[in-house]
C-alpha cells in the first residue's frame, strides 16, 4: 500500500495544495457566516495545524479549520458580550480541551465514555444543526443571518440559493474522485457566477484592497458571563474530535488514540483552538472533509498537511484574496448551508442509530426530549442558553437518572453485559 511518504518536497506541496482546496469552502464559510475576518481564519487555521502537528509529534494526517459548532453560540455571544469578550470566551473552550487532555492522561477515557454516551452526544449535536437552520433560511431568503435587514431582493435570492445547493447536492452525490470532495466551491463558484448576472455582487472591495495586507487580528478580552456560556458548547466538538481521531487511525490502519494518545491531540486541538482565538480566529476542528481526499489519495504523509497549513499562512496575507471572499452574495451561502445545517444533526441522529439508543427507553426519551427542545427553543438559565444549556441538561440528567447502560444503547449494552 502506497502511503507517499518518500514524495518528493515538489509533490508534498500539490498535494498540501489539494488538501487546502478541499477544506477551504467550509474553512471560509464559517468566518464569513459569524463576521469575523476570513484572513484571519485562514492564519490561524494554518498555525492551528502547525501546532496540531508539533504536540502529536508529525504523526498523524489531519488538518485543523473553522468548526461549525461554535456558529450559532458566536452569533449569540457577539451580539450579548461584543467581539474581544466572545474570543476571550472561546480561549477558554480551548482551555476546556487542555484540561480534558490533562484529565485523559491520568484517568485514560473511561470517564469520558460514562460522562459522554450516545444518548448525549446524538442529541447535543443534533441541536448544533438544528439550532442553526433559521440562518440558513434566512440568508437564502436574501436576508442577514438574524433576519434583520434585506439584503438581496427575496425572488432573486431564492432562486440562486436553490441552484447554489443544487449544484452542491449534484456535485457531493453524482461527481466522482476530487470532485466529489470539493462540493461547497463548486456551489459557491456558481452561486457567484448567477449572483454577477443578477447584479447583487459589489467587486469594489476587491478593486480597493491592496495585494499584501496584514490580516485584521483581534485581542479577546475576558468576562466570566462570556466564558461560562462559551465552555458547554466545546462539548460537542471534543466528542467529534474523538470520532475524527478515530476515522483517520481507520483509514490508515494505526490506532492513534494510542500513539500518540487521545490526550495528545486533544490538547493540539486545544492548544490550536486558544491560539486562534488569541488573534481572532474561529475555533479549530479536525476535518472530515480532509480525511475523505486521505482516503480518496491515499496519501497518509503527515507533511502534506503541514503544507496545507502553510499555503493557508500565506493566503492569509493576501488582501484582495480575503476582499474576494467576502463579496461573496448572502444566498449563496445560505443555499449551502441548508445542506451543512442539516448534516450537523443526521451525524446526531446517526450517533443514536449507529449505538441503537432505545428512544422507548424512558430515561432516553427524557433526555433526548428535554436537550432538542431547550437546545432549539433557545432556553436561556442564568448565563447557559441554547446548545450549551441543552449540553450541560444532558449530561446532568444522564448522570442523574437510573439505568446508565441504556444510555450507550442495546448494542454496546449487551455486549458488556456478555
Amino acid at each position: 500500500m502506497q502511503d507517499h511518504l518518500n514524495d518528493p518536497v515538489w509533490k508534498q506541496a500539490i498535494a498540501g495544495s489539494q488538501m487546502l482546496l478541499v477544506a477551504f469552502g467550509a474553512l471560509v464559510l464559517m468566518p464569513l457566516i459569524t463576521g469575523l475576518d476570513p484572513n484571519v481564519a485562514l492564519f490561524t487555521a494554518g498555525i492551528g495545524t502547525l501546532i496540531f502537528h508539533i504536540v502529536t509529534g508529525g504523526q498523524i494526517p489531519i488538518f485543523l479549520a473553522s468548526s461549525f459548532a461554535f456558529i450559532a453560540p458566536i452569533i449569540a455571544a457577539k451580539g450579548r458580550f461584543g467581539l474581544e469578550e466572545t474570543l476571550g470566551g472561546l480561549m477558554a473552550a480551548g482551555i476546556l480541551y487542555i484540561i480534558l487532555s490533562g484529565a485523559i492522561r491520568l484517568r485514560g477515557t473511561g470517564f469520558i465514555t460514562r460522562l459522554l454516551p450516545p444518548v448525549v452526544i446524538g442529541p447535543v449535536i443534533m441541536v448544533i444543526g438544528l439550532g442553526l437552520a433559521p440562518v440558513a433560511v434566512h440568508m437564502a431568503s436574501g436576508r442577514t443571518g438574524d433576519g434583520a435587514e434585506q439584503l438581496v431582493p427575496y425572488d432573486t435570492a431564492v432562486w440562486i440559493a436553490m441552484i447554489s445547493l443544487a449544484v452542491t447536492v449534484i456535485m457531493a452525490v453524482w461527481a466522482s474522485g476530487i470532485f466529489r470532495l470539493i462540493p461547497i466551491m463548486f456551489g459557491i463558484i456558481v452561486g457567484y457566477i448567477l449572483s454577477a448576472i443578477a447584479g447583487i455582487v459589489d467587486l469594489s472591495p476587491i478593486s480597493d484592497a491592496p495585494w499584501f495586507a496584514i490580516p485584521n487580528f483581534v485581542t479577546p478580552e475576558f468576562s466570566w458571563a462570556a466564558i461560562l456560556f462559551m465552555i458547554p458548547v466545546a462539548i460537542a466538538p471534543a466528542i467529534e474530535h474523538i470520532g475524527d481521531i478515530l476515522a483517520i487511525g481507520t483509514v490508515t490502519r494505526k490506532n492513534y488514540l494510542e500513539k500518540p494518545g487521545l490526550h495528545r491531540t486533544l490538547l493540539g486541538d486545544g492548544l490550536a483552538t486558544s491560539a486562534a482565538s488569541a488573534l481572532g480566529g474561529p475555533p479549530n476542528t479536525t476535518y472530515s472533509e480532509v480525511t475523505g481526499a486521505v482516503v480518496l489519495t491515499r496519501n497518509f504523509n503527515p507533511k502534506v498537511m503541514i503544507w496545507a497549513a502553510c499555503i493557508a499562512i500565506v493566503l492569509a496575507f493576501v488582501g484582495k484574496f480575503g476582499a474576494a471572499l467576502q463579496t461573496i452574495p448572502a444566498p449563496v451561502m445560505g443555499g449551502i448551508l441548508c445542506l451543512l445545517f442539516g448534516s450537523i444533526a443526521v451525524v446526531g441522529l446517526n450517533t443514536l442509530i449507529r449505538h441503537q439508543v432505545d428512544l422507548s427507553k424512558a430515561r432516553n426519551l427524557v433526555i433526548v426530549a428535554i436537550t432538542l427542545v431547550f437546545g432549539i427553543g433557545g432556553m436561556a438559565i442564568g448565563n447557559l442558553e441554547g446548545i450549551a444549556l441543552s449540553a450541560v441538561v444532558a449530561i446532568a440528567l444522564n448522570l442523574i437518572l437510573p439505568g446508565s447502560g441504556e444510555a450507550w444503547g442495546s448494542k454496546i449494552h449487551e455486549h458488556d453485559t456478555l
